[in-house]
């Protein structure tokens, strides 16, 4: 089975790989180039059953600490750092007694 359209488009094409002794496997060169994928790309391997799916990792946009502020706001009484490491310790001790 070959249609063999290196576009960018949809393709039946098969190739033939092999596994090395460390797990790796070489993607074709032409199939990098058709998905823009350069030396260093992190892939997510989904197991689909009857093999494997490999997809891009898609990386976030560089941000600022000034551009995300205020994203996930507090509704109440601010609390103190005290506050924060008093309810820490409290469920440390909660799960310690628990067993958990």
């Amino acid at each position: 089975m070959s249609k063999a359209r290196w576009d960018g488009l949809t393709t039946n094409r098969k190739e033939l790989l092999q596994i090395s002794k460390e797990g790796q496997v070489i993607i074709p060169e032409q199939l990098r180039k058709s998905h823009s994928w350069e030396t260093g790309q992190e892939l997510i391997v989904i197991d689909t059953g009857d093999g494997i799916l490999l997809k891009p990792k898609k990386s976030f946009a560089e941000t600022t600490l000034n551009e995300v502020a205020g994203y996930l706001k507090h509704h109440g009484t601010p609390k103190s750092l005290d506050d924060m490491n008093d309810a820490i310790h409290q469920g440390v001790e909660e799960s310690w007694h628990s067993g958990s």
